[in-house]
């Protein structure tokens, strides 16, 4: 098959690509700033301002970035990929940065195809396979190297003289745009997802070390004179909004079932971080959330690790897509298939992680147990996937993994089911540990893992920058439930003390207090039902 007759420089093949890249995959970015400046008189000059200066940072690390023949892999790569990131940024308004990287290569066949459409696959295919295919077309004339390199230098020279030059001529805009709308910043693309994957790549190889794992907790043992066993079921939750629980506000009645129990919703509680693959094995690990590294935390222990070595029995069951690394000690099982879980309508349900947990108990030889069961909850973008047609109770919903084809009420009401569905499971956990109480001191805490944005400002889903990310991705629920006969939780005054800003920092210490754990990594002012002055 021939090339295309007209052959291009490799500076003109970089001016071309970097145009093409700042104009149709930089939607999103360029929505952003109108919608940051709407109403501004001269926001078509802050738009060509802002279109120019991409184009010439682009160009710059283009020109940095494929020498000879290496060129025009690197631009088909990147196309390809920029033209997936430009999607869910243009479609969801998300950031792609490194967390959200690490969520991408840790999501299940399941969850990919909640994000399958055919937009996606007309973003991949018009503005990713089509100028890669054409681009692959293109004969690049060669140069002597020297030559090569000379212009090259030009070409950088000329996109840094054209942004100084933009920048100089609006300088009081850029300073401020710098100053206070870093957020709008982010949206830029492939430049942000370019840096977040060379960011990702560095954690990803920092402190491997030996490989050898890092001990936690090494005294940590039960007293002698605690003679009553505990069981307490943690719920780890999955996308759950705290300003969406009408135990804690809510307008609308999504939790009916929980408001009749005895026990303490916690509305002021923060999370570790904004995505499932960081803020899960920072709410199980002993570093807080300001010390917390995803990249290191593989290789120290956490508190099931030091719950284990106390010698209390430890199971998770899994219906999302992993522990994230958190239950690779333990007993771990996971739910998401319907060999395994007993309902499935075809997905499987929470509800199905409870089947089979009595006969699991007794094998425990009467140690004191923690289960953790970690909920698919209301995982995005798919909402109506996730209950059961029964709990449909506000509508219309919405019946698209493309939200921003669905109203914000259609989107509310798809959502707030989910909801509904946490509320039913965690009844039905509750009711299987009422039927234990008499034998061991039961409890179930609940904590969802980061929280979830609807549309508002144009942003859908989870995983922004903590620094940035609104509240609605970082406020989330969390409760705690007991039997009134269990003396060792005075709900009561739990209760009188619910107003407290408590996070994700506070589960390490608290599952040591409930299991009464002896060691020098405990912090007492740390565990929420000591940090409320339960005990003396």
């Amino acid at each position: 098959m021939s090339r295309f007759v007209l052959p291009l420089t490799q500076t003109k093949l970089i001016v071309v690509a970097a145009l093409f890249f700042s104009l149709f995959h930089n939607l999103g970015f360029l929505g952003k700033v109108a919608e940051t400046y709407a109403g501004a008189g001269n926001l078509w000059m802050i738009l060509a301002s802002l279109f120019v200066v991409n184009t010439c940072v682009l160009g710059v690390l283009l020109s940095l970035g494929g020498f000879h023949r290496l060129l025009k892999p690197v631009l088909i790569l990147l196309l390809l990929l920029s033209s997936a990131t430009a999607y869910f940024i243009d479609t969801y308004g998300v950031v792609i940065n490194s967390d959200m990287i690490t969520n991408v290569l840790e999501t299940d066949a399941a969850e990919a195809g909640d994000l399958l459409n055919m937009r996606l696959i007309a973003y991949v295919v018009l503005i990713g396979v089509l100028p890669a295919y054409l681009l692959w077309r293109v004969s690049v004339v060669r140069e002597p190297i020297g030559k090569a390199i000379l212009k090259r230098a030009a070409l950088i020279l000329a996109f840094l003289a054209v942004a100084g030059a933009t920048i100089f001529i609006s300088g009081d805009f850029y300073a401020s745009f710098v100053r206070t709308h870093k957020i709008v910043r982010y949206y830029t693309n492939p430049t942000t997802p370019i840096y977040s994957l060379v960011k990702f790549a560095g954690t990803r190889f920092k402190d491997q070390g030996s490989g050898e794992l890092q001990v936690v907790g090494a005294d940590a043992a039960t007293p002698a004179s605690d003679h009553d066993k505990e069981l307490v079921v943690l719920v780890v939750g999955e996308t759950a909004r705290s300003d969406h629980f009408s135990l804690n506000g809510y307008g609308r009645e999504t939790n009916p079932l929980l408001g009749r129990e005895n026990l303490v919703s916690f509305p002021h509680v923060s999370s570790c971080a904004t995505s499932t693959a960081a803020s899960v094995p920072c709410m199980f690990g002993f570093l807080e959330r300001k010390e917390f590294d995803k990249a290191r935390s593989s290789s120290v222990e956490n508190v099931l690790d030091v719950l284990k070595r106390s010698g209390v029995a430890i199971l998770w069951r899994d219906n999302n897509s992993s522990s994230k690394g958190v239950a690779d000690r333990v007993e771990y099982q996971s739910f998401k298939g319907p060999d395994v879980n007993p309902v499935c309508d075809p997905e499987c349900r929470d509800e199905g992680m409870l089947a089979g947990l009595d006969e699991w108990v007794d094998r425990q030889d009467g140690k004191d147990v923690l289960i953790v069961l970690h909920q698919m909850g209301s995982h995005g973008p798919a909402y109506y996937k996730r209950y059961p047609e029964r709990f449909e109770r506000f509508s219309p919903t919405c019946q698209s993994n493309e939200l921003d084809t669905c109203t914000p009420e259609e989107i509310v009401n798809a959502y707030d089911n989910t909801i509904l569905y946490t509320d039913y499971f965690l009844s039905r956990v509750i009711d299987w540990l009422r039927k234990k109480s008499p034998r061991f001191e039961t409890a179930m805490l609940y904590f969802s893992d980061h929280g979830e944005s609807l549309g508002e400002s144009g942003v859908y889903l989870h995983g922004m920058p903590y620094a940035l990310a609104p509240e609605a991705q970082t406020r989330v629920p969390a409760i705690l439930w007991s039997p009134l006969e269990n003396d060792d939780i005075d709900l009561a005054a739990v209760r009188g003390a619910r107003e407290q800003p408590l996070s994700h920092d506070n589960l390490f210490h608290t599952l040591l207090g409930i299991f009464e754990i002896k060691t020098g990594v405990y912090e007492r002012d740390k565990d929420i039902l000591q940090y409320l002055h339960l005990y003396p």
